[in-house]
């Protein structure tokens, strides 16, 4: 994955995580010794993602992962794939049901990374090691790739600040943050904190369940009540579902003010583009999806994960899990065809339709 000079460097998060875990790895528990046996190419990896409200999932995690693994398999390994759909009642049971088709290696992003504990205990004690995706699982996991989350929060703080200018004190912004069992979700909110608080005036703050747009609109109706449409300057969303939302309700309000975003969805890039949303938070999927299918093939096959994962973190339940941190970009309108056109994520036309061919035209998006 090419990246550009505007790329947020997660260097000093990765440094901080592999200190961390040189003291501690050999508490973890979870390794790629889990595997109960080395395989060849024919592999079967089980691949569990949490929602399909957010675009991402089934547009580039799933078939990004599938294709890596073909590769990385000379075309033998096969994925199993199910999608909870916000459920983790229902992610137990798909747990369950790829331990019974005896996966050799899990991928889970969680919906809800404490409940899904027992889950990841049932399948090491099945003999099938599992990766944490993009959110860190509860139990022993045997490798982890996300990104520098902290660093989106950051990202998106300093964008909206950069927004507000010298009008920041001047009125209330509004922290639309995801749902509390999103262990993300608490790092996007403390790196936004880290660089709002005492710069601007929080006047409302949500924990937005479930990160459903609906339930992110409902949120910034109730703000716009109560704090009055005049006195609201900002809106800091953790991603773009639920900015989309937010807009909605600011539109419905006669207001237009800066919102940050996340995932750049391609709703997102468009109101980007029109300036209905302010920025988006790229985050290259194909570099965590890569990274994530090499970590499930290397443990099925019994190999050793450092050159892949080379940094450390720690879970509630587990220390030093091999992990790789990866960087992020913030998106604006200035930088969209140096990101996610560059990247291949979308093209022109994607993006430039007609509903948005004039405001394209205006940014010399072309």
């Amino acid at each position: 994955m090419r990246r550009a000079a505007f790329a947020v460097a997660a260097g000093a998060m990765a440094v901080s995580l592999a200190a961390c875990g040189s003291a501690k790895e050999s508490g973890n528990k979870s390794s790629s010794s889990s595997s109960s046996s080395k395989k060849g190419d024919n592999i079967k990896v089980g691949l569990l993602l949490p929602e399909n409200q957010t675009a991402r999932y089934e547009k580039f995690d799933k078939p990004l992962i599938e294709k890596k693994v073909k590769e990385l398999t000379n075309g033998k390994g096969t994925v199993v794939y199910a999608n909870a759909k916000q459920d983790a009642s229902l992610q137990a049971q798909q747990v369950d049901t790829m331990v019974t088709q005896k996966v050799d290696v899990l991928i889970v992003d969680a919906v809800d990374s404490a409940a899904i504990k027992n889950s990841v205990q049932k399948a090491k004690d099945a003999g099938i090691p599992v990766v944490a995706y993009d959110r860190l699982a509860q139990g022993p996991i045997s490798g982890y790739t996300s990104f520098d989350n902290e660093t989106v929060g950051k990202t998106q703080g300093e964008a909206l600040l950069k927004a507000l200018g010298s009008k920041a004190k001047s009125g209330d912004i509004v922290m639309m943050n995801g749902s509390v069992t999103d262990p993300n979700a608490a790092q996007f909110k403390k790196g936004a904190l880290s660089v709002l608080q005492g710069k601007v005036n929080i006047g409302k703050s949500y924990d937005t369940k479930d990160w459903k747009p609906e339930n992110a609109n409902a949120n910034m109706e109730a703000a716009i009540s109560a704090l009055g449409k005049n006195k609201i300057i900002g809106v800091y969303s953790a991603n773009d579902g639920m900015a989309g939302g937010i807009i909605t309700a600011l539109q419905a309000a006669g207001l237009k003010v800066p919102v940050t975003g996340q995932d750049a969805e391609l709703d997102a890039v468009q109101r980007i583009v029109t300036g209905t949303q302010y920025m988006s938070v790229y985050k290259p999927y194909p570099t965590e999806a890569n990274t994530v299918a090499e970590m499930a093939v290397d443990i099925a096959q019994g190999k050793d994960l450092s050159s892949v994962a080379p940094d450390k973190v720690d879970s509630p339940t587990d220390k030093g899990i091999p992990a790789k941190i990866i960087s992020v970009f913030s998106l604006t309108k200035d930088n969209i065809k140096d990101t996610v056109i560059k990247d291949g994520i979308y093209t022109v036309s994607d993006i430039c339709t007609a509903q948005y061919k004039a405001a394209c035209d205006k940014i010399g998006l072309k």
